[in-house]
């Protein structure tokens, strides 16, 4: 009888933390209605990219400025808005690069960086809207061989100092720049604060240390980098060297009821980019005690994770109206309860005031 017990007392210490990883409390919040006052005659597409630098201000990455063909568009525009939602500016009106928005990042010196997809370039302004370095390099218009990048498997060799539908950017403590890359490359690129490259690292794969879709990247106050490994639904987390340190993957159960945001209903044995969990974007707190945020397309929530990889909470489900989520392609999350996030079929920003309970703050 005595073995017994303690073979039951065992079974529950074993199972008793997979139970409580799975359990994640809904977090109370409410998003801020009509928060970006746009001017007349201008709207948004889709957002693909949302920032906020240290005085409290937004960019925002997008697809609204449409030009050309209905096939293989020109669609990219960076937007400045106050603290306060106010229209401020245009950055980088026909740039060069603008090609297919991505991400938008500012740093600690709040320079802002974007990612553009269709260009396959990532682009560094000063906090005054001028281009202080670009990394990548655009097809040549005149080249004959110019057109949509092919999606080979196994891909192409990588090339150092250029990209193939480059995806998000981060910043380590010392100023070193990693930058995910991203659709076909399937690697993380380190570059030193004076644009010199110095390594990259991973290939296409679905073992550790390798990407399918690394969408997005961020870093911790140790340097320590996150990415956003889409295509395999986990967060894999790297040393500034590229060690693989851990890998997240997010488990919570999803409501039978929930319905996409768009498209037929995902199976129970989906895998890849419509899988429950599966990361689309990640961004990392400030504060001594930091926080990882989340998104996936289906059920369309956003979760709060401590750094280690253990579910907080969830918020949000899909939909079309306030506090739903069609798509979420980035986050960002200057404090542990103000949130904004870039939704690709909404069209807009939605800035997010986060409630957590007495309980859930008692338990950090």
């Amino acid at each position: 009888m005595k073995n017994a017990k303690l073979w039951f007392i065992a079974v529950l210490l074993l199972l008793c933390p997979l139970a409580y990883a799975q359990k994640a409390p809904e977090i109370p919040f409410d998003s801020v209605s009509d928060f970006l006052k746009l001017p007349a005659n201008m709207y948004l597409g889709e957002v693909s990219g949302v920032a906020v630098n240290s005085k409290g201000h937004v960019f925002v990455f997008q697809r609204g400025n449409t030009n050309g063909p209905a096939y293989a568009a020109s669609a990219a525009q960076l937007l400045e808005f106050g603290p306060d939602g106010k229209y401020i500016r245009e950055i980088g009106h026909n740039l060069y690069a603008w090609s297919f928005a991505h991400t938008v990042r500012v740093d600690k010196q709040d320079n802002i960086w974007v990612t553009d997809k269709g260009s396959d370039m990532v682009i560094k302004f000063n906090p005054e809207g001028r281009v202080l370095m670009v990394f990548g390099r655009k097809q040549e218009a005149s080249d004959e061989g110019t057109g949509p990048l092919k999606h080979p498997k196994p891909p192409l060799p990588a090339v150092d100092g250029m990209f193939r539908q480059v995806t998000d950017v981060t910043w380590d403590p010392q100023g070193n720049t990693y930058i995910s890359d991203g659709y076909i490359n399937s690697r993380v690129a380190k570059v030193d604060p004076n644009g010199k490259w110095l390594k990259s690292w991973g290939d296409f794969g679905d073992g550790p240390g390798q990407f399918n879709t690394p969408h997005s990247i961020a870093a911790d106050a140790q340097g320590n980098i996150y990415v956003a490994d889409r295509g395999n639904r986990r967060i894999q987390v790297f040393d500034g060297e590229g060690k693989l340190l851990r890998q997240i993957t997010i488990d919570v159960p999803v409501d039978p009821n929930a319905q996409p945001a768009i498209g037929n209903k995902p199976g129970p044995n989906v895998t890849g980019t419509m899988a429950p969990g599966a990361p689309w974007a990640v961004c990392i707190t400030p504060g001594p005690t930091q926080y990882l945020y989340t998104s996936d397309a289906y059920p369309g929530r956003l979760y709060k994770l401590t750094l280690d990889g253990k579910v907080v909470g969830v918020l949000g489900e899909a939909g079309k109206q306030l506090k739903q989520f069609g798509w979420i392609h980035e986050i960002a999350c200057p404090s542990e309860n103000e949130i904004y996030v870039g939704e690709l079929l909404n069209w807009r920003v939605q800035k997010l005031i986060l409630h957590p309970t007495a309980t859930q703050i008692s338990k950090r």
